[in-house]
């Protein structure tokens, strides 16, 4: 069967190849691959910055967005069939405590897998197969959209410990919202945060006047830290007092700048939520002092999250089909790009506009 596959820690290595395919065993469901995503995670595989094979194994299939529909159920299967539209979930536990307690998006030890990126062959194939409590079912309103799922996981996953945080007060009544980024994770944070009823500003980098139409679609507000000359037209700092105070601030953006500056723009009581992974070695000037004092007599919260967990998979498709029964056609426009794996090193050039960009492994 046709696979996307790199050989790890080689740079462009991203290919077309031939693969065996799988078989349902046991206890086991066999997918077919409508569609997968790609991410900056996938990327940076390719770039060889990380990622590692299956043991034993010179290449790792990549892939971690997944939609696809159950083709074949192995012996003692219950609860799907054929054709049934699915979501994989991506981590799979070692044997800390935190994983033994069905939280392996929390691991303590660092030896989970994870499909397409550690360990694991990823969902870039015209078949997987897995068992059935690592699927989601999705409805068939989602037969496009759902490959946003794992995606919005990440941010599901970061409300839900806001949230839980915040718990911390008696009662605690969020009104505005900031999502720093507008790539796919803030865009779909910006849709949680309305979907909650919150004034919600998204800040992006460029001045898109389709990043403006889809965020105002929601309800939203966007704005751009940049003019149509490429100047700056709203600096970062500026944020809190032209659309906050904000309650709850989510940064997406992967810039370590933006991630020190958002810890400024918390309201009172307030909680940041760090989702991007920021790399490099840059310095940069800091009042520490000042940070510090804010944080801490104002009661400010800042914490940060990684992967999801299985009720956020579950959450995400309530918030999904809501979504899409809100806002129709929303969801679909963030799919900027739609390419056969044959066109694999295309997908994986960033285009001007993009959004989220899929591989259509079987259209249909």
């Amino acid at each position: 069967m046709r696979a996307i596959a790199v050989t790890p820690g080689q740079q462009g290595s991203a290919r077309l190849v031939e693969v065996a395919e799988p078989t349902a065993g046991e206890g086991q469901l066999k997918v077919r691959v409508l569609r997968v995503g790609i991410c900056g995670t996938d990327l940076e595989i390719d770039r060889g910055e990380y990622g590692e094979a299956p043991r034993g194994q010179p290449l790792l299939v990549l892939g971690h967005e997944n939609l696809g529909r159950v083709e074949a159920l192995g012996a003692g299967v219950s609860g799907f069939s054929p054709g049934d539209l699915v979501v994989s979930s991506v981590r799979r536990p070692d044997d800390c405590p935190q994983c033994r307690a069905g939280q392996q998006d929390l691991c303590t030890k660092g030896d989970y897998t994870e499909h397409g990126i550690k360990g694991l062959d990823g969902f870039m194939a015209d078949f997987y197969v897995e068992e059935p409590r690592h699927l989601v079912k999705l409805p068939e309103s989602l037969a496009r959209a759902g490959v946003l799922l794992e995606p919005l996981t990440v941010v599901e996953k970061g409300l839900r410990e806001a949230w839980r945080i915040q718990e911390r007060m008696r009662e605690w009544r969020p009104a505005r919202a900031l999502i720093l980024g507008a790539g796919p994770v803030g865009l779909l944070g910006a849709m949680l945060a309305r979907l909650r009823g919150l004034q919600t500003t998204v800040f992006g980098r460029d001045p898109s006047d389709f990043l403006a139409e889809r965020v105002g679609a929601l309800g939203a507000s966007y704005v751009a830290s940049l003019d149509a000359a490429g100047s700056v037209a709203m600096p970062l700092a500026a944020l809190a007092s032209h659309y906050g105070p904000f309650d709850f601030v989510l940064e997406a953006t992967g810039s370590a700048e933006v991630a020190i500056g958002a810890m400024g723009l918390i309201g009172v009581d307030g909680v940041l939520c760090l989702a991007s992974v920021t790399g490099g070695e840059a310095m940069m000037r800091i009042a520490p002092a000042h940070l510090n004092m804010e944080l801490v007599l104002g009661n400010r919260v800042v914490f940060g999250t990684v992967n999801a967990n299985q009720v956020d998979y579950q959450a995400g498709v309530e918030h999904l089909a809501e979504a899409a029964r809100r806002w129709p056609g929303w969801l679909e426009s963030l799919v900027t790009r739609a390419l056969p794996m044959e066109r694999v090193r295309e997908a994986f050039e960033r285009h001007p506009g993009d959004v989220k960009t899929v591989l259509e492994v079987h259209p249909s």
